[in-house]
């Protein structure tokens, strides 16, 4: 039987521990699409003592990704399920197959080819795909995400192999409601949602898109602990302006220019109701969609259902923790922060709403907080008057006669070279996706108007970031406080080494879905982004100590769960503040947050009676 025809039977968890005979939660598992799910009422706790009951045997039961040990069943479950002859001799343990397999990653030539062994992994044994990714976290992350994601999103048709995700497709309109209500779909708790419209900085790639939700996803769960039967990754297929793709004979999206406008509009409309009907408290999770649509969309749904945008939101974020994290280390305090953001999209606009709502919170009026942002885009400094402001640009524009006074060669665009001189700012954040913009010209006078001024260069992938951590050093005498979009290893400064932070998107959403499985939160709020900024900066190893130049700003890579739960419980804390989630006693919320945390572990089956 195909993984296309098989049908999943009901199954249980049943403690070992003192009562033997009192089950203690009940699991259904069904396909999903051609792999397999377990879907479950409630989140398991990921105790020693647990067993699973499944009426799966056989080659099902070995087809099955979340369920499948390989050669880790032991002889009792090679009897009892009907294993023997399907699987050699010896008994494995999941230590085991993780250290053989990363021995044979590590053989692989380069991460690309590492990437594409991981997903595979990941389609047939899910347990030790996360197994092997959780030691040493910090070396895998640019491996399943960036960096290696853009390529893999850009040649998605060629290494697709095995359906995992839903995609929903323009020509799908008017049954969205009915594919997603198939029972198989109960327990997920976490959507993450793509149009393929924007995928990092290598902008519109269709259908091949996918390889963003689920990468997302295996970070929320390798970083937050999410369950991965909890989550589902989307693909909106409303065609693609990408011509490559369309001419390629192997793309597998729908081959037709990009809708847009008011069928674009309708076609999401129509994703978001049925979602929300079938879903009410699930996280939807938007990602990579073109700058033109994201923010509007946020804006729109935001109010009705429990939603957020990673890059306008998430983005913000860490990068608002980031720099509180970095004021702690020497950088001028908040209220003087003069911040130039060269990328006015989504992410941009994202960053600069958020760090103006702490500066409200700190005392100013929003005017006030507002006038201290210069955002630069491709027609320069955005001012008032100008053509083609978008909504998210609208708080931030400068008066149409701010460089009257300046030294510019054109007063009607004012270039990123002409802020940085005329502005001085304290902080300037990249967001543009344009490889090599910030230059020593721009750069080196920073270090001759502030102490320790702040560079986040947050473009992705690398071949995109506005200047490598080494130029930013050797440009400002070793001043400044940097930050990136991808990994970079420690440069090596005046005779020490000096660490570059990852502002990093996983600092922040994976704790933000853990909040939502474990929290109850109806509604995603500025303000508990805001509380995850906090969250993030009270861990920085930065704060108190003497030698800061030689410390990270942010937790390294590794924490990136203890990180998940801190964000997490302040998120939910915020939530609770905000009337947008349960009010529970600090134990209550403990417990609750430990018993959502999935771990990569191979519990002890039993057999289950089969479901007709």
């Amino acid at each position: 039987m195909s993984s296309h025809d098989c049908v999943w039977r009901t199954v249980g968890v049943q403690s070992h521990t003192l009562h033997e005979d009192v089950q203690i939660r009940i699991l259904r598992i069904l396909p999903l699409l051609s792999q397999y799910r377990v879907l479950m009422s409630d989140t398991v706790q990921s105790t020693c003592h647990t067993s699973l009951k499944t009426a799966l045997s056989g080659r099902e039961l070995l087809d099955c990704p979340v369920l499948n040990k390989g050669n880790a069943f032991d002889s009792r479950e090679r009897d009892l399920f009907g294993l023997h002859g399907l699987l050699p001799a010896r008994i494995a343990t999941l230590e085991e197959q993780a250290d053989l397999a990363r021995a044979r990653l590590a053989a692989l030539p380069d991460n690309f080819s590492r990437h594409i062994a991981l997903r595979e992994i990941q389609d047939r044994n899910e347990t030790l795909f996360y197994a092997i990714i959780d030691q040493a976290l910090e070396a895998w992350l640019p491996i399943i995400y960036t960096p290696a994601i853009g390529r893999a999103c850009r040649e998605f048709s060629h290494i697709w192999t095995r359906p995992r995700g839903l995609f929903l497709n323009y020509t799908d309109r008017g049954r969205i409601a009915e594919i997603l209500s198939d029972p198989q779909w109960d327990g997920v708790r976490v959507i993450v949602a793509s149009d393929g419209g924007s995928i990092l900085g290598i902008g519109d790639q269709g259908a091949n898109g996918m390889g963003i939700p689920i990468g997302k996803l295996s970070l929320y769960t390798a970083c937050g602990g999410l369950d991965p039967a909890r989550a589902l990754p989307i693909l909106l297929d409303v065609g693609t302006d990408n011509v490559a793709l369309l001419e390629d004979p192997e793309y597998i999206g729908w081959r037709h220019k990009r809708v847009r406008g008011a069928d674009y509009d309708a076609f999401i409309a129509e994703f978001v109701d049925a979602v929300n009907a079938r879903w009410p408290n699930i996280a939807l999770h938007w990602e990579d969609l073109s700058g033109a649509d994201a923010l509007r969309i946020l804006r729109r749904y935001r109010d009705g259902m429990c939603t957020y945008n990673d890059d306008i939101q998430g983005t913000a974020g860490v990068t608002a923790g980031a720099l509180l994290a970095a004021i702690r280390a020497g950088a001028a305090p908040l209220a003087q922060q003069r911040i130039v953001i060269f990328g006015a999209g989504g992410a941009g606009c994202g960053i600069a709403d958020l760090l103006a709502q702490m500066m409200v919170a700190e005392g100013m009026t929003p005017d006030e907080a507002n006038r201290r942002f210069f955002m630069v885009d491709i027609n320069g400094l955005v001012r008032a008057g100008m053509d083609g402001v978008t909504e998210g640009q609208h708080p931030f524009v400068q008066p149409a006669d701010i460089a009257a006074t300046w030294n510019v060669a054109d007063a009607a665009h004012v270039t990123l070279a002409e802020v940085m001189k005329n502005v001085r700012p304290t902080m300037l954040i990249g967001t543009s996706g344009q490889g090599g913009a910030f230059t020593r010209d721009i750069v080196a006078p920073m270090a001759q108007q502030s102490v320790r001024p702040v560079i986040f260069a947050l473009s992705n992938p690398t071949a995109n970031i506005e200047a490598t951590p080494a130029d930013l050093l050797e440009w400002t005498d070793g001043r400044a406080i940097i930050g990136t979009g991808g990994p970079f290893a420690p440069v090596e400064y005046d005779g020490c080494l000096r660490p570059v932070d990852q502002i990093n998107n996983s600092y922040v959403f994976p704790g933000v879905g853990l909040a939502v499985v474990a929290g109850g939160i109806t509604r995603m709020t500025d303000g508990m982004f805001l509380a995850a900024a906090h969250a993030l900066a009270g861990l920085s190893p930065a704060a108190g100590v003497d030698d800061q130049a030689t410390v990270p700003l942010l937790p390294p890579v590794s924490e990136l769960r203890t990180v998940a739960m801190a964000v997490a419980r302040a998120v939910i804390r915020q939530g609770q503040v905000e009337g947008v989630a349960p009010q529970a006693t600090p134990e209550t919320l403990e417990a609750a947050l430990k018993a959502a945390v999935w771990t990569a572990r191979y519990r002890p089956y039993e057999k289950a009676d089969s479901v007709p």
